[in-house]
């Protein structure tokens, strides 16, 4: 198994809201696992505020026995806040066997929210751990290695996942399903206004059909740079480090691209590069 460490507020909850956490992870790995849905969490172990969701999400790695490979961020647009009901971002991590090459083909058993997203992921180059001043983005920017470009295709257990609560989605993982990670980006990306940088879209579908969706990197908190530097001063809240070799992917660049069983995904980010996913005809 892989050892929870709590550390920061975490160390304030008592054993018996441990144990409440450890349960809320167990419901939602299962339900993950098997493909189903909840209403709600039971009563007795669902989180009502945003540091027990956090407290439920990090047993999951292990009540499931996965790593985690990095972070990814969830609802990073006014208009993602607005659509599951949320107040701000959402941090959820990426666990092991669920983390994909470019080209992958996905299955999409149990996946009920049928969308693609476009995203700018990051790879650390060096830790940035909790302290009690905020990360400047200069400093977290400076402790960054690499750009990658990726696809996520997210998912909720919650069968009313935009009415679930912030909570709960927390638990749930910001909705993580299943990630693409594509090549990296070449150097000059550094030299680049992300925040200005245009992205498409585009689903080849089984029938047959294609069509694109235009996005652009200010989609994502104004600025993907923005977001992760907002994960990296979430995380020392928690009293946790973002570390060396973990990918955070910020949020989709645009309306995510609806999708079904046997389309093909591809996103162009220009002189960046491309990424590309196709999903099993099969669920």
């Amino acid at each position: 198994m892989i050892e929870v460490e709590f550390s920061g507020p975490f160390l304030a909850m008592d054993t018996h809201e441990l144990k409440k956490a450890a349960e809320a992870a167990r419901h939602i790995w299962a339900n993950w696992q098997a493909g189903e849905t909840l209403r709600e969490l039971p009563a007795g172990c669902r989180p009502s505020t945003p540091l027990e969701g956090y407290a439920a999400q990090a047993q999951l790695p292990e009540i499931s026995g996965r790593s985690v490979l990095g972070w990814k961020l969830a609802a990073t647009s006014a208009v993602g806040q607005a659509h599951i009901q949320v107040a701000g971002p959402l941090a959820g991590r990426l666990l092991s066997g669920k983390v994909f090459a470019d080209g992958a083909a996905l299955s999409l058993f149990g996946n009920r929210m049928r969308v693609a997203e476009p995203e700018f992921a990051f790879l650390m180059g060096r830790d940035l751990p909790p302290r009690e001043t905020a990360y400047s983005q200069d400093e977290v920017m400076a402790a960054v290695a690499d750009l990658h470009l990726g696809l996520e295709a997210p998912d909720s257990r919650f069968a009313v996942f935009e009415k679930a609560g912030e909570a709960q989605l927390i638990a749930d993982n910001a909705c993580a399903g299943q990630y693409v990670l594509g090549p990296a980006a070449p150097p000059v990306w550094r030299a680049i206004d992300l925040s200005r940088h245009a992205v498409t879209g585009k689903v080849l579908t089984a029938r047959g059909d294609c069509w694109t969706r235009d996005g652009v990197g200010a989609a994502v908190l104004g600025d993907p740079r923005v977001a992760l530097t907002w994960l990296a001063n979430r995380l020392s809240s928690l009293g946790l480090t973002l570390k060396e070799g973990e990918i955070i992917t910020t949020g989709t660049c645009m309306t995510p691209l609806e999708i079904g069983p046997g389309d093909a995904v591809e996103a162009d980010y220009g002189v960046l590069g491309q990424v590309r996913l196709s999903f099993l005809t099969e669920e």
